[in-house]
């Protein structure tokens, strides 16, 4: 005997087994409460997750970032590239470390991020998004800033590099920005080349603080200018900075420089300023003789500034494990970064503080030959 099935098998005869039976047996024709249960489930399993990844926490995550060696190459080009004068063989690295960002207008945490950065990720910092980006600011001005930070960061190395090996660089002071309001708006102009105040020569940024500081708030100072290709002299009104109390303009400087040979520093999509300190270390072991680390491998962050003095940078405890995680086994922190470094040291890496570029010029040697007792440590 065939059996025809149309959707609902025999409940008897032959051919008709368990599986097959119909409604009344309840096997066939429909699903389980116990699979619809679980449908049920997935699905909202799904949407929860896909609401997760969208919704946004107002909050920044951070993580240890890359370490790039600067006396080696990124994605196949050098990362320090010096034309016009002699340069010398290097070893061992000299690491600019990064910073992982999660967060900001740029690139938003969503609740899926934070959740797994809050119970699953040990290393991770989560902070207030405000206590790193002011409100109201974009992802492109975000951008646009760090863009502009890197840039000042590798041309102020380049200056404090090359002078430190005793070569000139030859410097005009100018004036960047007048802020709305600055005291000395009706006498200083964009583009104002300083040659003098109070009759003080003006030979770069150095001199400009110096013959400001016998100056008191509210006082006119005599300045001696290049406007237009002339010269004139204009007495310009000061007020104290907020803050500090000293007496200010209220304008921005823009130093231009006479480089005597080109340098060119590719760091990719890094952005910001902490990494001058290394890069002034990288071109001066490029352009003197002798080989700085003697083969260790070191990094290090820390702003630099045309007097070649290291300021502080943010993160540097995960700055600290990334260089880890690249093998450096040495470490050089700006003093004004102590506080944080003091009880997140990686194991088995030496953290030098320094000051100064010279401080950690000054290290170098001793870091080479491996005899680091005695270098200045941060400490509680």
């Amino acid at each position: 005997m065939s059996h025809i099935y149309d959707g609902a098998a025999d409940s008897a005869g032959e051919g008709a087994g368990p599986a097959q039976q119909g409604p009344a047996g309840g096997r066939s024709g429909g699903v389980s409460r116990r699979n619809k249960w679980l449908i049920g489930l997935v699905v909202v399993t799904i949407l929860a997750l896909a609401l997760m990844s969208i919704i946004k926490v107002p909050v920044v995550i951070l993580r240890a970032g890359a370490a790039t060696d600067t006396l080696g190459q990124d994605d196949g080009n050098p990362v320090i590239q010096i034309s016009g004068t002699q340069t010398y063989p290097t070893s061992g690295a000299l690491n600019f470390t990064t910073v992982a960002v999660a967060g900001g207008p740029a690139y938003p945490v969503s609740v899926l991020d934070y959740l797994q950065a809050k119970f699953f990720d040990g290393d991770a910092q989560i902070d207030d998004e405000e206590k790193w980006f002011p409100k109201n600011i974009t992802g492109q001005e975000v951008k646009k800033q760090n863009a502009a930070d890197m840039t000042n960061s590798q041309r102020t190395a380049e200056v404090v590099a090359i002078r430190k090996s005793g070569r000139t660089v030859p410097e005009r002071v100018l004036v960047g920005v007048v802020a709305e309001q600055a005291p000395s708006g009706s006498a200083l102009r964009v583009k104002d080349q300083l040659l003098s105040l109070n009759g003080s020569k003006v030979t770069d940024l150095a001199s400009v603080h110096k013959a400001m500081e016998s100056v008191k708030p509210g006082d006119s100072v005599k300045v001696e200018l290049l406007r237009g290709g002339k010269r004139t002299t204009v007495q310009a009104k000061t007020a104290a900075a907020q803050g500090s109390g000293r007496a200010v303009f209220g304008i921005g400087l823009a130093p231009e420089y006479d480089m005597p040979f080109q340098v060119k520093v590719n760091t990719g999509e890094v952005g910001g300023p902490s990494a001058g300190m290394m890069f002034a270390l990288a071109i001066y072991d490029k352009i003197t003789p002798g080989a700085l680390t003697g083969g260790k491998k070191v990094a290090g962050s820390g702003t630099i500034d045309e007097t070649g003095a290291v300021g502080p940078i943010g993160a540097v405890k995960h700055k600290m494990l990334g260089a880890k995680r690249a093998g450096a086994t040495y470490f050089l922190a700006s003093s004004s970064n102590c506080d944080e470094v003091v009880g997140n040291e990686p194991s088995g890496m030496t953290v030098v503080k320094v000051n100064t570029i010279d401080d950690a010029l000054a290290a170098m040697p001793r870091i080479a030959k491996g005899e680091t007792k005695g270098l200045p440590t941060c400490t509680k």
